[in-house]
C-alpha cells in the first residue's frame, strides 16, 4: 500500500510541479507562502490596468492571499476568495479587467495548490497584452520579482515556463494554457 502511495506522489509530480513536502515533495509551507505572494504581486502589478472602479472582491482576494501568506487565514478563506474573483471574471466584458480577475483568482488560488501561482502571472501577462502594454518589461519585471523566491522553485517554476510555453509570445496573441 505504501508503494501505491510513491507512484501517487510521483505521478502528481509530472504534472503538478509543486507537490508539498509532507507528500514526499520540495515545497515547504514556508516556500509556498513565498509563492503566493510572488504570484499576488504578479496580480497586484497590472491592477491599475483596470480602468473602472475595481471590485471589492478583487480587493478582498488580494488581502485574503496576502493574509494567507502571513499565517493568518486558513486555506477555505482563500479557495472562497478565489471563485469570488472568477466570479467577477466571468461578469465582465472588457478583456484587460477579466484577465485581471482572472490572475487575482488565480493567485489566491495558490493557497490551495501552489501551481495556481504560474496561471496568476501568466493573466497578468494577459492583461499587459490585451492593455497594449509593454509585455517583454512586464515580463522581466516578473523574472526580476522571482529573486525573492529560493532557487529550487526558481528552477521549478522556469522549467514549466519552458514546458508548457507560458512565457512564449508570437506577434498577435499570448500563447494560452493548454
Amino acid at each position: 500500500m505504501q508503494d501505491k502511495n510513491l507512484k501517487k506522489t510521483a505521478k502528481q509530480s509530472k504534472r503538478y510541479p509543486f507537490v508539498a513536502e509532507h507528500r514526499g515533495g520540495p515545497l515547504t509551507k514556508e516556500n509556498h507562502r513565498k509563492l503566493i505572494k510572488w504570484a499576488r504581486e504578479c496580480s497586484e502589478h497590472v491592477l491599475s490596468l483596470i480602468d473602472k472602479e475595481i471590485d471589492k472582491r478583487l480587493i478582498y482576494a488580494l488581502n485574503v492571499a496576502k493574509e494567507w501568506e502571513n499565517d493568518n487565514v486558513p486555506t477555505g478563506v482563500a479557495m472562497k476568495a478565489s471563485l469570488g474573483a472568477h466570479a467577477v471574471a466571468r461578469q465582465l466584458e472588457d478583456p484587460v479587467s477579466k484577465a485581471v480577475a482572472r490572475s487575482i483568482g488565480q493567485a489566491v488560488a495558490t493557497a490551495h495548490m501552489a501551481d495556481h501561482s504560474l496561471c496568476g502571472a501568466f493573466y497578468a501577462l494577459k492583461a499587459v497584452k490585451f492593455a497594449n502594454k509593454d509585455i517583454e518589461r512586464e515580463r522581466d519585471w516578473q523574472i526580476k520579482k522571482l529573486g525573492d523566491l529560493p532557487s529550487e522553485i526558481r528552477e521549478i517554476i522556469q522549467t514549466m515556463w519552458k514546458k508548457k510555453e507560458l512565457w512564449q509570445i508570437n506577434k498577435k496573441e499570448l500563447i494560452t494554457l493548454k
